[in-house]
């Protein structure tokens, strides 16, 4: 049996990296404070991020050296001592721990070449797929034309899928003969940049398909689903076949129209900024990804994420419809039980509100104009309750077996 490790050589390097980026944005955040103390601007004045001098400033860039130098001999010792551990397979726990990190921080691991972001792939059972005709063969010796590929949320992995004993994608093989595959990504990245790999990855992998391909249907969870919207219009732009055989989309707590929760951030990081006494701690707030503040108003191409920048929660943005051969469907949660009352139940599942998920927007305009009928609203559920809640399936295997051709 092979051995499981929560930590690799690669991961220390990682964590070691981390640690001295820290260190580093520590130092520039007190800088910056000690900085603007020392011009005594009033509560509301300018503040500056311009480095101190003299002595001071001395002191600051020689902290900022040492850092360096240290976090450098670090990294060549943990280069050595990750053959150690090249024989591991990582645990469930140690993936859980990295795909949270990719997140919050997944931009900055990617931009510094970090070990611990994660690269795109498409896996089964926590392995990456070898996207040719023979590599799929031998690792899905009983593939279907039917294939399924699922697309986890922020912060998770495709190892999630699997929750309380229940996977979707495996009760799908079982119950109507789908072929799961699971997408496994950096979620700290922007939306657009991730659909548009996505999108590459599914041409790939239905190139390679071993047997004919009947239909093709992605189920997306969370941020998952802005991604795989993504996809469809980069696959559109491109002209990838993939598209054409794409038959279904569900999405499971989809924040389309954004998520308040990182809207309030957004406000603080305006708050913090207005003092020059505060700024410095602005740039905390900040630290939270890309893939994060593209929530704010559900961005899902480089456009969007540019426009919500400065935006407003009541601004007008462009919306990207859903592709119009595509039999779309969205399920939502809602924490309240059905009898609560109304303003209650809109709440959503503590993270997504139900009109977000469902695709309804206050301005028909942007609305995504999913049918009622494919629509569905799990009561007394949790966002990641919609993994694994029995009803939740039974409603997914109702719109897949019996939605016509």
């Amino acid at each position: 049996m092979t051995k499981k490790a929560h930590i690799s050589g690669a991961d220390a390097r990682g964590y070691g990296r981390l640690a001295v980026d820290a260190t580093l944005g520590l130092t520039r955040l007190v800088e910056t404070l000690h900085h603007n103390i020392l011009r005594r601007p009033g509560i509301l004045g300018v503040a500056t991020d311009a480095p101190t001098r003299g002595i001071t400033g001395f002191v600051y860039k020689s902290i900022r050296g040492v850092t360096r130098v240290v976090g450098g001999g670090l990294d060549v010792v943990l280069a050595q001592l990750a053959k150690l551990f090249e024989d591991a397979a990582p645990s469930p726990q140690r993936e859980a721990v990295v795909a949270a990190l990719n997140g919050v921080f997944g931009d900055h691991l990617a931009a510094t070449g970090n070990p611990l972001a994660i690269p795109m792939r498409l896996r089964r059972d926590g392995q990456a797929l070898t996207l040719t005709r023979g590599g799929l063969r031998q690792a899905i010796p009983h593939a279907t034309g039917k294939v399924l590929v699922l697309a986890h949320g922020l912060c998770m992995n495709d190892l999630r899928w699997r929750r309380h004993g229940h996977d979707h994608g495996a009760a799908l093989a079982a119950d109507a003969g789908y072929t799961p595959v699971y997408l496994h990504y950096n979620s700290g990245l922007h939306v657009a940049a991730n659909g548009a790999e996505f999108a590459d990855r599914i041409e790939a992998l239905l190139r390679a398909w071993p047997v004919p391909v009947e239909e093709l249907t992605i189920i997306a969870h969370s941020a998952g689903g802005l991604v795989a919207r993504s996809a469809c219009q980069h696959a559109a732009i491109a002209r990838q076949r993939w598209l054409r055989r794409l038959h279904t989309m569900v999405f499971l707590g989809t924040p389309h129209f954004g998520a308040p929760l990182e809207r309030g951030g957004g406000w603080v990081d305006t708050l913090l900024g207005a003092s020059p006494y505060t700024t410095a701690f602005a740039r905390l707030g900040k630290l939270r990804s890309a893939g994060i503040t593209d929530l704010r108003h559900g961005s899902v191409l480089d456009e969007h994420a540019r426009q919500a920048g400065g935006a407003t929660p009541g601004s007008a943005r462009h919306t990207l419809a859903l592709p119009p051969h595509v039999r779309c469907y969205a399920i939502a949660a809602s924490l309240a039980p059905k009898s609560a009352k109304l303003a209650t139940r809109l709440l959503g599942d503590g993270l997504v509100p139900l009109p977000s998920a469902l695709g309804q927007h206050k301005d028909a305009r942007r609305s995504l104009a999913i049918p009622a009928d494919r629509l569905c609203i799990a009561y007394g559920t949790g966002h990641l309750d919609l993994l694994d809640r029995a009803a939740v399936y039974a409603q997914i295997r109702r719109w897949l077996v019996a939605a016509p051709d």
